[in-house]
């Protein structure tokens, strides 16, 4: 019986041997992007710089790695402990993780079922009855006996054109897909959180800046008040001081409340409750603005960019399904055969004479499928033609990202460098203003102007800082975020 298996097993690998091709379309990588730059005009090499915090020059250098980490290179520890406990308890990042859990085992599975051959091992026992009839003798009593049977089945469809072989190609792909789209996941997460942080010490300076603004206001409105006692002032001069006071303390509800929001918001990224008081709170003293930022070119972004390679991952499936509808048109021979042993009693299993064994192949070729073999190949290449085409698209807005990221950042250098001028200005402006009107020589409609000049001008400020450092989280986010620099990450394709 050994030697009829060994036969068998021989028979069966010989033949696998001969099924070396595939049908269907080859996958091959696209090509990167012709152009060498992101924006119609040159691109910044740097930035301009301004005072305060936020306002450090940026410089991008095309020659630097973006970390793993590169939320630390903010220089704050509560982010970096924040960020790390919110990449192992997000939801949205344990779900992608057992997605792609899924992809990789169905994967393995699918790999051995449908490449290697499958044997099972059976046993058998049972009792019969046959009447003499049976045997053309029906005067004869009917027999009663035991049947043992133990048996190794081996079945194996032969990949002659590739069908198999293309299907596994698919899943290969679709797990790589899910890795990607996992990367996805986490970069967008760790985005999410820097610039809800910044959102949050944004709030805040805006939060103290109206707050000081609201009690130089009331002091002047006792000023006001005084004046208006002695006749130095009309009535309409101290409404409108008033009016001015409650103005603003209307606009601290509604700061509070987006503070509030982006707590709750910040939370939750994180995988906790709204409630949670753990969560850290933020200022933008705590955050460094990094001064050096890394450019990729666009060759090197779409290996970057998790979402262009999960689009160059479903590229590779939909060809491979290309494939495996071509080779169904083709003909699949399929061997089946088993080795055994039966007999009436057990103990005589595997004894001379009880040997069984069984081989059969068979070979089918579509003939007439009323359409539909032709159809889902045709289905399959418009699939293949649509792949290709959200790829082309996937490519296009990463480079779109980069391009308008980097004049947000050049813009808004520009942008608050102007605002602490202003700021400044309108600063000394209503100091100035304050003393002529305290000494009469300005109506109090300049006071008035003079104070919303510089109220706008620190909310402005307050505002452009933010933008710097949200900016800058944005083209790492753009750039793809550093993913292949994580130690434990499989591929590190860039």
């Amino acid at each position: 019986m050994r030697a009829s298996l060994r036969g068998l097993c021989a028979a069966t690998l010989s033949t696998a041997a001969l099924a070396a091709c595939a049908v269907g379309p080859d996958f091959h990588a696209p090509r990167a992007p012709d152009t060498t730059h992101y924006t119609r005009d040159p691109q910044p090499t740097a930035t301009v710089a301004a005072p305060g915090a936020g306002g450090a020059a940026q410089s991008f250098a095309p020659d630097r790695d973006i970390p793993a980490e590169w939320w630390t290179l903010f220089h704050s520890s509560a982010l970096d402990e924040l960020m790390r406990q919110a990449l192992k308890d997000s939801p949205t990042v344990q779900s992608a993780q057992a997605t792609l859990l899924n992809a990789a085992e169905t994967y393995k599975a699918n790999r051995g079922g449908l490449l290697l051959p499958q044997v099972d091992a059976q046993g058998l026992a049972e009792r019969q009855r046959e009447p003499g009839a049976l045997l053309g003798e029906p005067q004869l009593p009917a027999v009663i006996y035991n049947v043992f049977g133990a048996t190794l089945n081996v079945s194996y469809r032969f990949d002659l054109f590739g069908a198999s072989r293309r299907q596994v190609e698919g899943l290969a792909a679709q797990t790589d897909y899910e890795r990607f789209e996992l990367e996805a996941a986490r970069l967008s997460l760790a985005d999410n959180i820097v610039t809800t942080a910044v959102n949050i010490a944004s709030l805040h300076a805006q939060i103290t800046a109206l707050t000081d603004i609201i009690a130089s206001e009331r002091q002047q409105l006792k000023v006001v008040q005084r004046q208006f006692d002695v006749g130095g002032a009309s009535r309409a001069d101290l409404l409108t001081q008033q009016t001015q006071v409650a103005t603003n303390e209307a606009q601290l509800p509604a700061l509070e409340k987006q503070l509030a929001q982006a707590q709750h918001r910040l939370a939750v990224l994180a995988g906790r409750t709204p409630d949670d008081t753990s969560v850290p709170d933020f200022n933008m003293e705590q955050l460094s603005l990094p001064e050096q930022l890394p450019l990729s070119v666009p060759a090197q972004l779409v290996r970057q960019r998790p979402d262009v390679q999960a689009a160059e991952a479903l590229l590779h499936e939909a060809t491979a399904q290309l494939g495996v509808a071509t080779a169904n048109m083709y003909p699949q021979l399929n061997l089946t055969g088993s080795v055994g042993s039966e007999a009436l009693n057990s103990s005589d299993l595997f004894k001379s004479g009880s040997m069984v064994w069984s081989l059969a192949g068979g070979l089918t070729q579509p003939v007439f499928h009323g359409g539909e073999l032709l159809g889902l190949k045709r289905a399959a290449r418009a699939s293949l033609e649509r792949a290709a085409a959200d790829y082309r698209q996937a490519v296009l807005a990463a480079l779109q990202d980069v391009a308008d990221t980097l004049r947000a950042l050049e813009g808004d250098a520009r942008v608050l460098q102007a605002n602490n001028t202003a700021e400044s200005d309108a600063r000394e402006a209503l100091t100035i203003t304050k003393m002529q009107y305290q000494a009469g020589g300005v109506s109090y409609l300049a006071l008035l102007t003079a104070q919303r000049q510089y109220q706008l001008a620190v909310q402005s400020r307050v505002q452009a800082q933010a933008a710097r450092y949200a900016d800058t989280a944005a083209l790492y986010q753009a750039l793809g975020g550093g993913w292949w620099n994580r130690e434990n990450t499989k591929e590190n394709r860039p």
